[in-house]
């Protein structure tokens, strides 16, 4: 009789924990609404690590330890269920609309970023392995979502992912006013679709795509496929990196190298393919998902120790700035040859 009052206690209190995580999500949701953020393309999953990085700065103390089992659930194990929703945003024939050239720049963008980070983090910035690889993810992929997926593989200290996150907001948030900038002043003089394709390969988060390529009439549609077509190789790329983290650990088994969370998602791309759920459906359940992402992300930042931030110093933001010039600089090179 104990134990099942003990179980009902603790069960009780993660679900505050869960609870608690979901109320500030909620709040995140709301501010993203702020017009001014809104039309800067900040999505809730930046301002949801933001305020949980607040929270954990100001007033984590006083708060119940007892809810932290609560929030620890949601930066694990919901988050894979928002990166599986994460696939009612693609279908297989919106990658073949964008044609060869889309594909091919995905492709060589998410690879090539991926080698450099890991390359210029881990061998020449000193860095540790999980915050060079986490910071290269979400330039190379598709920002603070490919950061989270990358965690669950790596699984790295929070800190590291938040430090991951903090780059894609920055460098993200430069090229968003930057490029829109450049074409302008007649630097780049490119058209829609080569515009768009540029912007998709290049720009970290979806919300930063939309906005940096409304610069251009008709560019935008491109520019979220090709950009979704990086998403898409989120899947590969675990498989890859999970090999790898594997190798290091032990002898890789076939069961380890697959995060069912990515087959989950090549699963739900396939089912939006199919166009079988009404487009009311997706778009409810796309919302669903965006407050799911957006509670990982809040518990991320709740988890956070600051002092770590200091401890990691400015090389992660050099890392990332060096990846920021290499998006530009190949992201230019594909669309004007």
């Amino acid at each position: 009789m104990l134990f099942v009052r003990s179980l009902k206690s603790t069960l009780t209190e993660t679900l505050k924990g869960i609870l608690f995580v979901a109320l500030f999500a909620v709040a995140a949701i709301e501010i993203s609404q702020i017009q001014a953020l809104s039309v800067l393309g900040i999505s809730p999953l930046i301002i949801g690590i933001i305020i949980g990085l607040f929270y954990a700065v100001t007033v984590r103390s006083h708060f119940p330890e007892s809810w932290q089992p609560g929030i620890f659930f949601v930066s694990k194990r919901l988050l894979r269920a928002g990166i599986v929703l994460y696939g009612f945003r693609l279908s297989f024939q919106e990658i073949l609309e964008v044609g060869t050239l889309g594909v091919i720049s995905s492709i060589v963008i998410v690879t090539t970023t991926m080698l450099v980070g890991s390359f210029v983090g881990i061998r020449i910035l000193k860095m540790d392995r999980d915050t060079s690889l986490l910071v290269a993810a979400g330039s190379a992929v598709c920002g603070a979502a490919a950061v989270l997926a990358a965690e669950t593989i790596l699984k790295s200290k929070n800190h590291k992912s938040a430090i991951a996150v903090t780059t894609v907001v920055i460098f993200g948030t430069l090229s968003m006013f930057l490029y829109p900038f450049l074409q302008a002043m007649g630097f780049f003089m490119l058209e829609a679709k080569p515009y768009g394709i540029f912007i998709g390969s290049s720009v970290h988060e979806v919300a930063q795509v939309v906005a940096a390529s409304s610069a251009v009439v008709g560019a935008t549609q491109t520019a979220v496929v090709v950009k979704m077509t990086r998403v898409m190789l989120l899947v590969p790329f675990l498989m890859i990196m999970g090999f790898f983290v594997d190798r290091q650990r032990n002898k890789p088994q076939i069961v380890n190298l697959i995060p069912w969370f990515a087959v989950g998602f090549i699963g739900v791309v396939g089912l939006n393919s199919l166009e079988i759920l009404p487009d009311h459906y997706v778009v409810t359940l796309n919302r669903v998902d965006t407050f799911i992402l957006t509670m990982a992300m809040t518990a991320l930042g709740m988890e956070t120790r600051i002092d770590k931030f200091k401890t990691a110093g400015l090389k992660p933001l050099i890392l990332a700035s060096i990846l920021f010039m290499w998006l530009f600089i190949v992201g230019f090179i594909i669309v004007i040859f």
